[in-house]
């Protein structure tokens, strides 16, 4: 079954981080992805950029509006994401107390609803 780890941090905190720390969480990053890649789990999964970056779409009566900006102002802000094919929720939860995300921020997970 398809779960979603999503990756919940404190985003100006991250951005602030010295070279040598970035360069530590990049490696604890790689080292996850290349433990999920081993075991067969990993079905993708990506970082995403500051939320300054994003853009908001609503189109309540059909009509689109278009926001730039963040969706919502929170001291967490979702950071990246890893899709895994796992046999439970147990083996989805045991996987995401190990990301780096868990040590540095908070992780979600969600099972995913296949539509079709």
């Amino acid at each position: 079954m398809q779960h979603l780890l999503m990756i919940y941090g404190d985003e100006s905190k991250m951005l602030a981080n010295p070279p040598e720390a970035v360069a530590e969480i990049t490696a604890a990053y790689a080292a996850y992805t290349e433990a999920l890649q081993k075991a067969g789990v990993w079905v993708g999964g990506n970082r995403l950029r500051p939320t300054s970056t994003g853009t908001v779409v609503r189109a309540p009566n059909g009509t689109a509006s278009v926001l730039n900006g963040p969706y919502a102002e929170t001291k967490e802000q979702l950071g990246g994401y890893y899709l895994i094919d796992v046999p439970d929720l147990d083996a989805a939860l045991s996987w995401a107390s190990k990301c780096p995300g868990a040590k540095y921020g908070t992780m979600e997970v969600r099972p995913i609803w296949p539509v079709y």
